[in-house]
């Protein structure tokens, strides 16, 4: 655990030298990445993504707001007030099942408009009576100060303010508009520690991968080089000598013969399985993903459409599914695993189409019924969303059991609604 750990520091920090560098004129975010492919030879693709994504001066999250029928994505959460709510009962599920422990942390990874918070702690709000006592407060992950200043204004209206000095681990604070205190991190390990749920909604899919092709003289990096017949252009390449993260990232029975590896999530998968261990708590991972199947699943997004990963970066969001095998690997036995299940079975084991018939009861307006019931299709529909997106959960081990057999995990098992 502790050598992957720092392996993937060691790397972040290599990585982020060139962070500081000064921009090219007009901004440009190729000419920066040519400069340094230039100064050092090819980058591997988790350095392209980390730059495209989150350089600090042109980085894609840094600039905008990609989220929304005006940005580059929509997800759950915006689509349907339906997929929050199910989701708030999953939380209040698991902190009902630990035993309701007088403290409650909902922690949220990239929580992009603040929409799936917002959903959850209407919940938690309805459902007061049910949290009794408990000193309910919010925790959000987010590296985008742009990002942060949404989501504040959607969860607090003007209830928050922004930490005097950048340094600081708290770097903005204040009061949801339903009374619960809320801070922002950059990173988890500025989160207190406590009884959580965790929450990451499309936001493993973001954090770089490593592309691997296997050859005849073993596996090879793919990395991404100046093309030498359009100096303006970019492309991916096969490294002829192995690399660090070649021989250190592949599994010894890997049967797949390209392989992408994320080792920032194996990372944040560790420190997640370490705090339920030690804290109690549950992580709820939703995103694109597979159970170590697919291979080659690098992409771009932009205007909701698929775009070029190497074309005009910055400008376009970069993705990779989620491969829930490796994460599973990775936590390890210290919390127990379920999942991956699909994101329309995990919804219709949270009673989706009972919450979709009481909206639609009491609602008269047409516009809004067809709205409710076009949110439904898109979710669960096995071509649209309901098989492409994936539920996987980390689980203290020690939960309370009643009686011989454990409970079952709301959403990871068909539930009887009486």
């Amino acid at each position: 655990m502790s050598g992957l750990r720092s392996w993937s520091v060691a790397q972040r920090q290599s990585f982020s030298s060139g962070s500081a560098e000064k921009p090219m004129p007009g901004n440009s975010m190729l000419g920066h990445l040519t400069s340094k492919i230039k100064a050092t030879g090819p980058i591997s693709v988790a350095e392209y993504m980390r730059e495209v994504l989150t350089n600090p001066v042109m980085g894609y999250y840094v600039q905008n707001d990609m989220l929304g029928p005006d940005g580059d994505f929509i997800t759950s959460p915006e689509i349907s007030q339906i997929f929050g709510e199910l989701l708030g009962i999953w939380c209040l599920s698991e902190w009902m099942g630990a035993g309701k422990p007088s403290r409650f942390q909902l922690v949220e990874f990239g929580p992009g408009r603040g929409s799936l918070a917002n959903d959850i702690l209407r919940v938690f709000s309805q459902l007061r009576g049910a949290l009794g006592g408990a000193a309910v407060s919010v925790h959000l992950v987010e590296v985008s100060p742009k990002l942060s200043q949404v989501q504040a204004q959607c969860l607090t209206g003007d209830q928050s303010q922004v930490s005097a000095s950048e340094d600081e681990p708290v770097y903005r604070q204040g009061t949801t508009t339903t009374g619960l205190p809320i801070s922002w991190y950059r990173n988890l390990d500025d989160v207190p520690r406590g009884f959580s749920i965790y929450l990451a909604h499309e936001f493993f899919d973001a954090l770089p991968i490593h592309k691997f092709q296997g050859t005849e003289k073993g596996w090879r990096e793919v990395m991404v080089d100046i093309d030498p017949d359009e100096p303006g252009k970019l492309r991916l390449v096969i490294v002829p000598a192995p690399t660090l993260a070649s021989t250190q990232l592949i599994q010894a029975d890997e049967k797949r013969r390209h392989v992408e590896v994320c080792p920032e999530g194996g990372v944040i998968v560790q420190l997640l399985a370490n705090r339920i261990a030690e804290d109690g708590g549950a992580a709820l991972i939703a995103d694109y993903g597979h159970d170590g199947t697919k291979t080659d699943t690098f992409r771009g997004f932009k205007g909701h459409k698929l775009h070029d990963v190497l074309a005009s970066p910055g400008s376009a969001d970069l993705t990779a599914d989620v491969d829930y095998s490796y994460l599973r690997r990775m936590a390890g036995a210290t919390v127990a695993c379920m999942g991956p299940v699909s994101q329309k079975d995990f919804l219709k084991n949270m009673g989706i189409d009972t919450r979709l018939q009481v909206l639609l009861r009491n609602c008269a307006d047409p516009s809004t019924r067809a709205q409710l019931i076009q949110g439904y299709d898109m979710l669960t529909n096995p071509l649209k969303m309901g098989e492409r997106f994936q539920f996987f959960t980390m689980l203290n081990h020690s939960l309370p059991k009643k009686g011989p057999a454990p409970l079952p995990v709301a959403g990871f098992s068909e539930l009887g609604l009486s």
